[in-house]
């Protein structure tokens, strides 16, 4: 880092993926980390005490000079092969290039390899994606819920990939989406091809015969692959013609990846003739080269296993020489070969017989011709290992020569998995293709919650939402469980899925551009990190405040509950006040402040929406349906009543409820009868600053004759006098 900039490098080792960003601030980097979620963490020693690692990442220190960009650069250009790193357009990214410099080093010596499937460095501009903080990835639950639950994310919903590589490239589009509108809208496009006739089903079909390739590349790389990954390799690699016919549909998109995808004949060729139809697990096992690829393989093995006829007259002869019809041959392990009589017999063997072993009821021996036998057979099955474990290398080799067109292969299948799993998705679940627009706009109609409706036992109820240039914040009231944040995640989640390329859960949805995310949502303290609920809650609306642009959603819930009433209202107002009128983002911002809705009436494009409910008896039922205008009531007694709350305590609750509304009844009807404007009523501490400066110097003015006063040097009639004084005062003050 330098200053408040950063630079970032990480890699992906089972696929070779080494991948580099720049960027600034510390919110940044975060975001980033929340993104890449990496097991570990190299960091220069030194570099500063700022907590930037996630929980569940080992951080590691490194000496600082492994950042040093000059050898950083010289180090990546050796492994890349180039002069230089202006042809992956890195020769800018000074901080990015000193971080790769130092993880390319960190892993080459952990793991003792030159990293042959390394070949090139990949970079992410931040502007080219649309940027998710880490408070917004967690509260939008995009693959880890707040519960715990694993299906209960967005990425849950649509993982329908039919192999590995295609799941992590979902899952990194989902957590990098695109902002660039002709980049989407050729996802759409193909996604429309794959869908017409349910084109997606051939390809998943042949899918299925595809197994890991990307991470099997990379243990071929490190030579750590089995023969079993080769043998899974073949049969990937068998099945491509299937794939790239099934891919003969009009999307250029498809088009672009079918070139990619070879069908490397002379791989297949090899592997096929080369490793066995069902190898053994390991090379020292033996048994993994197939018969009739190696002649000198072939003949050790001819020796070494074509042994039954040799002992079988072996022991016919020397049963004849000895006339010991029990006498046997037998081998094992420990021993080798050996000749066995009964313990009855063993004083009538020959001469030239040496005993090797006694047994319970036996003796072994072995002759001369039984041991140069054995020191044949033995070194025939030992030169035939040694001679597989040699062809073994060499068909690794072979491979590692053929690297760079394998991973472009294996890419091309991650993606094409990723989109036929969308296109699945968008069929099964009943989803429409988003429209993009160069206007600022968010309309979504008939939109639905994708995780919610997963698990909602009845109909989900649909809503709509619009947000434009005359319309850009949303004041959302209602009842606890009515569904307000249920309305607000769901829009967000709807603009995600359509910058990820996806279609999206709506009758229909138009969008235009937008560049960030930002909620604010749900309550969380940060006990290790020493702050409350509220300074969490401050520190992301802050961060909201100073980053969030014209082009930005942000989602606010429930901002001001963690400190007293009036404070929490007075922040709760200014910062709404404060995104309608200055940074003019597309905002939803829910509250059961029933005082900001007169936002409506004072800022332009401020507009209020409830969730609609209706009481049924004592209790409540929740419909769900988005409604223009500000809810009449907050239900909260109906909502505490079915969460449990003993009845004595509703009661009770009932009761003060009723004295509080009765007593700010009374104070609106004197209030008016002064002429007091209604807004004023609901937030007095809304008058202008000159109201309240008067009124403050009218009350100061109180104290101090309350202060001059000496009550036994006062006569009646001063007294009075004093009385009538401090009563004008206060008219005055409240006027």
């Amino acid at each position: 880092r330098d200053g408040e900039r950063f630079g970032l490098a990480w890699l992906d080792l089972a696929a070779g993926r080494f991948t580099v960003l720049q960027g600034e601030g510390l919110q940044g980097l975060a975001g980033e980390l929340e993104r890449l979620r990496p097991a570990e963490l190299l960091q220069a020693e030194g570099a500063g005490d700022e907590p930037v690692a996630r929980a569940g990442t080992a951080l590691r220190t490194r000496p600082p000079w492994h950042f040093e960009l000059a050898s950083a650069s010289r180090l990546l250009t050796d492994q890349l092969g180039t002069l230089d790193l202006r042809g992956f357009g890195a020769d800018d990214l000074p901080l990015a290039i000193a971080a790769a410099g130092a993880l390319l080093q960190y892993v080459r010596d952990t793991q003792k390899s030159a990293l042959p499937h390394i070949r090139a460095l990949h970079v992410e501009e931040r502007g080219e994606a649309l940027i998710l903080d880490a408070a917004t990835r967690r509260n939008l639950e995009l693959d880890a819920s707040l519960s715990g639950r694993e299906d209960a994310t967005l990425f849950a919903v649509i993982d329908s990939c039919v192999t590995a590589m295609g799941s992590r490239q979902l899952r990194r589009w989902l957590n990098r989406p695109l902002t660039r509108q002709p980049l989407l809208r050729e996802r759409y496009h193909a996604l429309g091809a794959l869908i017409e006739a349910r084109g997606f089903d051939a390809v998943r079909r042949h899918l299925k015969g595809v197994g890991d390739v990307e991470r099997i590349l990379a243990r071929v790389a490190l030579r750590s692959a089995r023969p079993r990954d080769l043998t899974q390799l073949r049969s990937s690699l068998s099945a491509l013609p299937g794939v790239r016919a099934a891919l003969a549909l009009d999307a250029p998109l498809l088009e672009e990846l079918r070139g990619r995808m070879h069908e490397h004949e002379d791989v297949v060729t090899l592997l096929t003739a080369a490793i066995a139809a069902e190898p053994a697990a390991l090379v020292r096992d033996g048994d993994v080269i197939a018969a009739g690829y190696d002649p000198e393989l072939d003949e050790l093995r001819r020796i070494a296993t074509h042994t039954d006829a040799f002992l079988l007259e072996l022991e016919r002869r020397e049963r004849e020489r000895t006339g010991l019809p029990t006498l046997k041959l037998g081998y094992n392990r420990v021993q080798g070969f050996f000749i066995e009589v009964p313990r009855r017999d063993a004083e009538r063997v020959p001469k030239d017989y040496v005993r090797r072993q006694t047994v319970k009821s036996a003796e072994r021996f072995i002759t001369e011709e039984l041991k140069r036998f054995e020191e044949r057979v033995l070194g025939a099955r030992d030169q035939a290992l040694a001679r597989e474990k040699q062809l073994y290398e060499e068909i690794l080799a072979r491979l590692i020569g053929a690297l760079g067109p394998l991973q472009a292969t294996a890419g091309a299948l991650a993606e094409l998995d990723a989109l036929a799993a969308l296109a699945e998705r968008a069929c099964v679940l009943e989803w429409t293709r988003p429209e993009l627009t160069a206007e600022a706009r968010l309309s979504i109609e008939g939109g639905r919650h994708p995780v919610v409706e997963r698990f909602s036992e009845g109909a989900f109820v649909p809503n709509d939402l619009r947000l434009d240039a005359e319309r850009r914040m949303l004041i959302i009231t209602g009842p606890n469980m009515g569904g307000k944040s249920t309305y607000m995640r769901q829009a967000a989640l709807i603009a995600l899925l359509a910058h990820l390329g996806s279609y999206v859960p709506a009758e229909r949805a138009v969008l235009g551009p937008i560049d960030r995310i930002f909620t604010r949502i749900g309550a969380a303290d940060d006990l290790a990190g020493g702050r409350s609920t509220f300074m969490v809650e401050m520190t992301e609306a802050a961060n909201i405040l100073h980053n969030a642009t014209a082009r930005s959603l942000i989602l606010l819930d429930e901002i001001g509950r963690g400190t007293s009433t009036f404070d929490g209202l007075s922040l709760a107002w200014a910062m709404a006040r404060d995104i309608a009128t200055r940074v003019r983002a597309f905002t939803l911002f829910a509250t059961h402040y029933f005082e900001l809705t007169t936002l409506a009436t004072e800022v332009d494009g401020c507009a209020n929406v409830h969730l609609d409910a209706t009481e049924h008896g004592d209790g409540i039922v929740f419909l769900h349906a988005v409604k223009d205008g500000p809810a009449d009531r907050s239900y909260g007694l109906q909502v505490a009543q079915l969460a449990g709350v003993p009845a004595s305590v509703i009661g009770e609750a009932r009761r003060y409820l009723e004295a509080l509304e009765s007593q700010r009844d009374r104070e609106r009807a004197s209030a008016n009868g002064r002429g007091t404007p209604a807004a004023q009523t609901e937030l007095p501490f809304l008058a202008t600053a000159t109201e309240a400066s008067a009124r403050s110097a009218a009350q100061d003015e109180i104290r101090a004759a309350l202060a001059a006063l000496d009550p036994d040097e006062l006569s009646p009639k001063a007294a009075l006098e004093v009385l009538y004084r401090l009563r004008r005062l206060r008219d005055a003050s409240e006027s």
